[in-house]
């Protein structure tokens, strides 16, 4: 992961870059976020993390390798990849292919979260950690973060 930083008074916004390896991965950009809120010299504020894609999403969850499988297993049930869209026969750029699938779990999920800084830390519960979720397949993705407050 990379991340690519701008800062001004009470405001700091990053792009985390990450190359995925496979559809419906979760990527735990936790560290990451807990390090440019460590950064900015923010105490208290908030954080919003977001995905700069259309087949990829954020979630707060738990960092669990059963629970994963349980989510991937619910977004196929849901879009499967197999299923029929119209968007699949839809002309694709270069380098794409028919990600309908995609496009319908990402619905499901959520393109950003918000998450306080108190303290200069984020506010997560005991479990909980920031992910990049991978729908469609590997590739480099970005996820733009901002903290602002005092």
């Amino acid at each position: 992961m990379e991340a690519v930083v701008a800062s001004v008074a009470g405001f700091t916004s990053a792009q985390i870059r990450v190359h995925t390896q496979r559809a419906r991965e979760f990527v735990d950009v936790t560290d990451e976020i807990e390090q440019l809120v460590a950064d900015s010299g923010i105490r208290d504020g908030l954080v919003v993390a977001t995905s700069q894609h259309t087949t990829a999403a954020i979630a707060v969850n738990e960092h669990e390798p059963e629970l994963f499988k349980d989510l991937d297993r619910f977004l196929s049930e849901l879009a499967p990849t197999t299923g029929t869209y119209a968007h699949n026969a839809a002309p694709c750029g270069p380098g794409e292919h028919p990600n309908g699938h995609a496009h319908c779990q990402a619905l499901l999920l959520s393109a950003s979260t918000t998450i306080p800084v108190v303290g200069g830390v984020l506010a997560l519960g005991r479990y909980q950690r920031v992910f990049l979720v991978e729908l469609d397949h590997a590739r480099p993705r970005t996820v733009t973060v901002a903290v602002l407050g005092s």
